[in-house]
């Protein structure tokens, strides 16, 4: 077992979804500023925003990686210098970089760690240790890489080099990413920052001289989603991962709800925890795994973890999540003397609901909703009013920033 314990590193789109993150157990956090970052279309943090982001993260004694892991054209490299200044100013604690021309200036104009992307596809032991004497601190394989590999990998490089996998979140159809379908499709470059997803898009196929004469794929003449892949689900396999000497897990999902980040990180650092506690077994890996199947998910595959993906790793029937529960809502205060919870609404829930909250311990609690008032004191039967503050009665150890979810019905009429 390793002396220092692995590192939880989790996805955080704006300031929402940081402190979710932060909350719920993370060690460290991957955000982007406004450029240079392979998630244009999140909400990302302008220079202000990302100054108070680091400060908050630092304070809770949480990392900051940024991400800068485009595949840049020489105009997509306007002004990189003075952002890699601020950056430095600022104190992140590391930069996600794919590009050698991004590392080069990252090395000459900062003293900051280094990590080397999933987008540069590195895949053996060769290419991780040209990366380390280039001056790497960290190297995220690619996710084409099964646990043997990793183990590999792991035994013959510098112990002082780190190295992180991806253990949760959405596969792509290309090799870690590198993607040209986008561009071709509607002209968004993904290795730029803006993929359009078109692999999640339905297919039929055209023969050249029956111009309108769509062939089905599949035989029930539906059509297809031929290049839409599961999500990756590796929360029974950290143990391997732990013991192979890997130094941090990643969860993909920058785009994703505060309610995924706090329901995926919470999972993970549960199940972390009682590994090193001697008590990571089937009845903790089933309960967590029942945790993540709460938050919208795809259908769960390991990817290459054991072997190379097949047609049961696809989803071929549509492109939408499962979603089993609605995030309701979040708890803006607690006060222990009057049991009186401040409650911030997400989504439209009911009196005499029973819902389910969730912090960052082990478990959560179900609860009937037997009052709700709003803010005047005046009774209410519906909390449908967006990010409305709504008080409820609730003998419960709740804290600041715990959420609260329920269970969708077959008959909710949402």
């Amino acid at each position: 077992m390793q002396e220092k314990k692995v590192e939880l590193l989790a996805p955080a789109g704006d300031m929402e979804r940081l402190q979710a993150a932060v909350k719920f157990g993370a060690n460290a956090v991957f955000m982007a500023g406004d450029s240079f970052g392979l998630r244009a279309n999140a909400k990302n943090f302008d220079r202000e925003s990302m100054k108070e982001a680091v400060k908050y993260a630092h304070e809770n004694n949480v990392r900051v990686h940024i991400t800068m892991n485009i595949l840049p054209h020489d105009e997509d490299l306007d002004g990189i210098e003075d952002y890699l200044k601020f950056l430095q100013e600022i104190g992140v604690d590391a930069l996600i970089i794919s590009d050698p021309g991004i590392f080069s200036l990252a090395k000459e104009l900062t003293n900051i760690d280094i990590h080397v992307s999933t987008q540069a596809s590195v895949t053996n032991t060769a290419t991780v240790n040209f990366w380390y004497k280039m001056g790497a601190k960290r190297v995220i394989l690619a996710r084409e890489l099964s646990l043997d590999e990793i183990i590999e990998i792991r035994k013959n490089t510098p112990k002082d080099l780190e190295i992180e996998v991806f253990i949760h979140g959405a596969m792509c159809i290309s090799y870690s990413g590198r993607c040209l379908l986008s561009n071709y499709m509607t002209g968004r470059d993904a290795n730029r920052g803006d993929c359009a997803q078109a692999c999640r898009w339905k297919y039929s196929i055209q023969e050249e001289t029956r111009p309108g004469e769509y062939y089905p794929i599949e035989e029930d003449g539906s059509g297809t989603f031929i290049m839409n892949s599961k999500d990756l689900c590796l929360i029974d396999e950290i143990d391997k991962l732990i013991e192979a000497g890997i130094d941090s897990f990643k969860i993909e999902g920058r785009m994703k709800t505060a309610f995924y980040v706090a329901t995926v990180v919470r999972s993970y650092r549960q199940a972390i925890d009682a590994y090193y506690e001697g008590n990571y077994n089937k009845e903790i890996i089933d309960k967590y795994f029942k945790e993540l199947q709460k938050a919208s998910h795809r259908h769960y595959t390991k990817g290459f973890f054991h072997k190379k993906p097949d047609g049961n790793d696809q989803i071929y029937e549509n492109s939408s999540y499962i979603r089993n529960y609605d995030f309701i809502g979040t708890v803006l205060d607690y006060d222990k003397n009057s049991k009186i919870a401040t409650i911030e609404q997400r989504n439209r829930f009911f009196l005499d609901e029973e819902i389910e909250i969730f912090g960052n311990s082990k478990d959560f609690y179900k609860f009937k909703i037997d009052n709700m008032k709003n803010t005047k004191g005046e009774n209410i039967e519906v909390a449908n009013k967006p990010k409305e503050k709504i008080l409820i009665s609730i003998d419960l150890p709740l804290e600041k920033g715990d959420m609260l979810r329920r269970e969708i019905l077959e008959d909710d009429n949402i």
